[in-house]
């Protein structure tokens, strides 16, 4: 969910299953200062949202937040933090593992794929766009590529 919505470890931690519309395929986060927005999900997201939904019902799990441990309790931000940092060490060897860093990758990910950085301004839920210019440090390769794409003797 961090990585594919970009949300902040408390947005998500406060995430309630109301705020989760599967239908539309989309995610109702109240932000910083109470800032609310409307995030789209992926089809594969949705269906493992849904997927969640069913066996947190079938586990008789009644918590009208999203994401709760095996007890039936919220996730707190700590608990969401450890998971993170759990699983980031059997993939990566990067020295932070951290909810954020799944947010940050979702913005650079983004900005290298063509999004505009107003778009990723909205989506992060950002006030201003200088708070999203930090994510805007593309690789020398993505540089490379749009260089070699634009430019008319790129490849030569």
């Amino acid at each position: 969910i961090l990585y594919q919505t970009g949300l902040r470890r408390s947005e998500l931690t406060h995430l309630t299953e109301a705020n989760t519309n599967i239908l539309s395929a989309t995610l109702k986060v109240l932000g910083k200062r109470n800032k609310e927005r409307i995030l789209p999900i992926s089809f594969s997201l949705k269906c493992n949202l849904e997927a969640y939904l069913k066996v947190k019902q079938e586990l008789n799990l009644q918590n009208m937040m999203l994401l709760v441990n095996e007890k039936g309790n919220p996730l707190t931000e700590n608990a969401l933090y450890l998971i993170v940092k759990k699983y980031l060490s059997q993939i990566t060897t990067i020295q932070k593992k951290s909810p954020h860093v799944l947010r940050h990758t979702f913005a650079t990910h983004l900005l290298n794929n063509g999004a505009s950085i107003l778009a990723v301004k909205n989506l992060l839920g950002h006030a201003s766009l200088s708070a999203t210019q930090i994510y805007t440090h593309t690789t020398i390769e993505v540089l490379k590529s749009s260089y070699k794409k634009a430019h008319p003797r790129g490849d030569s």
